[in-house]
C-alpha cells in the first residue's frame, strides 16, 4: 500500500495484529521491502509481532527523486576518501525522517527498529534524534561511518559500482547474481536457481539505479555518528559478518565500542546478505527485545 507521509510517499506492507509490538524493518542501499525474506518476515508475525517494511525513497515503488540530478559516484568516493565534503541530493538524515514520519502516518509511538546496512545507518540516526519513538534497535552489516574504518574489498566494491551488460531481463539477472556472489556469505551460499529467480523478482518489481545512485551520496555524504551514539538510552543487539567483504568486520567490532551496553554477535561464515543463519539471529534479537519490553 502507498502511504503518504509529511516527507514522502513510500510503499509500505504492514503485517500482523495492530495492537501487537511493532518491528519497523528498514532495507539497505538500492533493496527493495521484499529483500526482506519472507520466512523471516512470517516468523516474526508468528512470534506475535506486527511487521512493518517500506522501500526507502527513491527505490522500488515508492516516490521517486529523478529531478535531483546526482553527482558521478566517483567524484564523491574521491572527495569521501580526502575528508572533503560531499553533497548529496538528500542526506541520510532526511531518510530517517522519512522513517519516522511513516510512524506518524501509521499512529505508531514506539517501534522496535531492525535496521541492516544502510538501513542500520538510518536507524541509528532515528535512535539518535528521535530515542523516545525507538523501542529497541537490532543493527545488520552496518556502520557508525567513522572516518577511519577500512573501505570494503576491492572485488566487493568493483561488483558494487559495476553495471549491468545490458537492460534486458537476462543481462539485469546476471548483474544481480554476480553482485550477490560478491558480496554474499561464503558459509551459507544461496542455491544458484533460488538466487536468480530472486533477483528476477527484485528487477521485476522495480529498477531504478539512479535512486541507487543517489543514495550511496547520501552514504557517502553522512556524518561519523561514534560521539552521538554513547548515550542511546534503548537496548540494542548488533549482529555483523566476520566475512563481510563490503561492510568489513572491524565496523561491527567499531559499532559495538562506539555503543557501551550493546550485545555484539560476530558470525563466521556470514557476508553481506540475508541467508536464515542471520534472519535467525535478528529474530531472535528482535523477539526478545519485544518481549522485555511489553505491549506498545
Amino acid at each position: 500500500m502507498q502511504v503518504a507521509t509529511r516527507t514522502v510517499c513510500l510503499e509500505v506492507q504492514d503485517n500482523g495484529p495492530r495492537s501487537s509490538p511493532v518491528a519497523l524493518l528498514i532495507m539497505g542501499l538500492g533493496m527493495q521491502l521484499t529483500a526482506w525474506p519472507q520466512a523471516f518476515v512470517d516468523a516474526l508475525v508468528g512470534d506475535g509481532l506486527r511487521v512493518i517494511r517500506f522501500d526507502n525513497r527513491d527505490i522500488g515503488l515508492s516516490q521517486a527523486f529523478d529531478h535531483a540530478k546526482a553527482r558521478a559516484i566517483p567524484w564523491a568516493i574521491a572527495r569521501r576518501m580526502l575528508r572533503l565534503p560531499v553533497r548529496p541530493p538528500y542526506s541520510l538524515d532526511a531518510m530517517s525522517d522519512d522513517a519516522v514520519a511513516l510512524l506518524d502516518a501509521l499512529g505508531i509511538e514506539r517501534a522496535h527498529l531492525c535496521g541492516v546496512s544502510m538501513g542500520g545507518m538510518i536507524a541509528q540516526i532515528v535512535a539518535i534524534r528521535h530515542p523516545q519513538r525507538v523501542a529497541s534497535l537490532t543493527l545488520a552489516m552496518t556502520s557508525s561511518g567513522a572516518r577511519d574504518l577500512p573501505w570494503p574489498r576491492p572485488a566487493a566494491a568493483r561488483a558494487l559500482l559495476r553495471r549491468p551488460r545490458g537492460r534486458d531481463a537476462e543481462a539485469l539477472v546476471a548483474y544481480g547474481v554476480r553482485l550477490m556472489r560478491a558480496i554474499g556469505s561464503p558459509g551459507f551460499p544461496t542455491p544458484e536457481a533460488e538466487l536468480s529467480l530472486q533477483i528476477r523478482r527484485w528487477f521485476e518489481r522495480s529498477y531504478r539505479p539512479q535512486g541507487v545512485a543517489r543514495q550511496l551520496l547520501a552514504i557517502a555524504a553522512a556524518s561519523d555518528r561514534t560521539p552521538r551514539l554513547a548515550g542511546l538510552p534503548m537496548p540494542v543487539h548488533i549482529i555483523h559478518g566476520l566475512d563481510d567483504p563490503l561492510v568489513p568486520i572491524e565496523h561491527g567490532r567499531q559499532l559495538a565500542r562506539a555503543i557501551p551496553r550493546a550485545n555484539a554477535d560476530f558470525v563466521a561464515g556470514v557476508g553481506h546478505d540475508l541467508p536464515e543463519a542471520v534472519w535467525q539471529r535478528l529474530r531472535r534479537a528482535v523477539v526478545g527485545f519485544a518481549s522485555a519490553s511489553g505491549p506498545r
